[in-house]
């Protein structure tokens, strides 16, 4: 009697069709019974099929070849279908379902309940009804199928849901850690200012000076990256306010007839504490610049907010003019007493008629709202010439003077 045959069918060549995707043993210590089921099997487009009529060779093929369907006798020599069919449920490496239909001419209740208990998916009794096989086998592999996809599905969301909370962690983590640093900026530690001259560009005087923030390593980051990160958790009031008092600092330093220019966020403006710091202070040396990078949320409450600390003697100027987002709709709005240019309106200047055209409109702006005018980053003397001749009169950048510690060390234009 053969112990092992395989076969190949050809079936249907549909590549989703349930039979002619699936692997399935066939075993039964009758070969008669053995063949039926196969050809059944076959008919409906089974092509890959295995059987056996030696319970014992059964276990060894099951782990290398992995079936989708068994069916399996219930009495058989060596090992009968209960047996076999609790080493099969044994062999198996995951969860995936496997669907057993358990064969057999015993048709007693007791035998049904007693193998359907064991574990198998389905029983069917002898002599086969081709088509009541077919159906069972189909419905089952239609099963199995559907358990694998979902599986797979289950498989794909739980390593999103993993790779999601690995990533909140990670942010949770560099959250903790920007709080940290920015925290340490907070008490002082690794937060300085260093001073820009702004200059008279006829005369060449120095009439003020930037303040700066700069900050102590590690980790090197220029001053923008440290105002966004303490913003991101929610110290960015904090953060500049620090650099306010820092800043406030060097007021003493400056000439008297000179000028401190901090940089503020609109949302700082709002701050009660920035009223506070500026009572200790000449305030009418102090200069606040607002950016036109910042968006304004409510001019309803910044407005308010400005007037008083120009009640104090405070000027205010809008920074980073021709680069933001509203225009002169924010300077409108802002009336400030000084405009600053834009560097990137500033550099290539002497070379570029349309960068001038802005320029000049903009000294004729200054001049019809009565405020000073700054020119940003100048950094070469075609540049500097450029300007004074458009009419600009106030400047710094690096051809001026850089920013150092105070006190600044201004270098003279000619």
């Amino acid at each position: 009697m053969t112990q092992v045959l395989h076969t190949a069918g050809h079936g249907s060549d549909l590549a989703e069709d349930l039979f002619a995707d699936a692997k399935i043993f066939i075993v039964d210590d009758h070969e008669p019974n053995v063949v039926i089921l196969e050809r059944m099997l076959r008919t409906a487009g089974a092509r890959d099929t295995w059987v056996f009529t030696d319970s014992r060779r059964v276990l060894a093929a099951f782990v290398e070849l992995a079936p989708d369907l068994v069916f399996l006798d219930l009495h058989m020599p060596h090992r009968d279908g209960l047996e076999l069919m609790a080493d099969l449920q044994a062999a198996r490496t995951d969860d995936t379902f496997l669907p057993i239909v358990v064969v057999t001419a015993d048709t007693t209740p007791a035998a049904r309940q007693r193998v359907l208990a064991q574990g198998a998916a389905d029983f069917l009794t002898k002599p086969f009804d081709g088509v009541e096989v077919i159906l069972r086998a189909r419905n089952l592999l239609a099963a199995r199928r559907l358990h694998q996809h979902t599986r797979e599905q289950t498989a794909v969301l739980e390593a999103k849901l993993e790779e999601n909370e690995a990533e909140q962690r990670r942010v949770v983590r560099e959250r903790s850690e920007r709080t940290a640093l920015v925290r340490q900026r907070l008490e002082g530690r690794g937060l300085a200012v260093h001073l820009q001259p702004i200059v008279d560009l006829e005369s060449g005087r120095v009439v003020g000076a930037e303040a700066l923030a700069r900050f102590a390593p590690p980790p090197l980051r220029p001053p923008n990256h440290w105002f966004a990160a303490a913003r991101s958790v929610g110290l960015g009031r904090e953060l500049e306010l620090a650099a306010v008092d820092v800043a406030l600092t060097q007021l003493p330093l400056l000439s008297s007839d000179e000028f401190l220019s901090i940089n503020i966020s609109p949302d700082t403006a709002l701050a009660p504490g920035l009223h506070h710091r500026l009572v200790r202070v000449d305030a009418s040396r102090v200069v606040l610049e607002l950016t036109e990078h910042d968006h304004v949320d409510d001019y309803g409450k910044l407005l308010p907010e400005l007037a008083r600390l120009r009640s104090r003697g405070v000027r205010i100027a809008a920074d980073d003019t021709g680069a933001g987002y509203a225009g002169l709709q924010h300077l409108l709005r802002l009336e400030p007493d000084i405009l600053k240019l834009d560097l990137d309106l500033i550099r290539g200047i002497d070379g570029d008629p349309v960068r001038r055209a802005l320029a000049t409109s903009m000294v004729r702006f200054a001049a019809d709202v009565g405020a000073d005018l700054v020119a940003e980053g100048i950094e070469t003397e075609a540049e500097l010439v450029t300007l004074r001749g458009l009419g600009v009169t106030l400047g710094q950048g690096y051809h001026l003077g850089r920013p150092v510690p105070p006190p600044p060390q201004v270098r003279q234009s000619q």
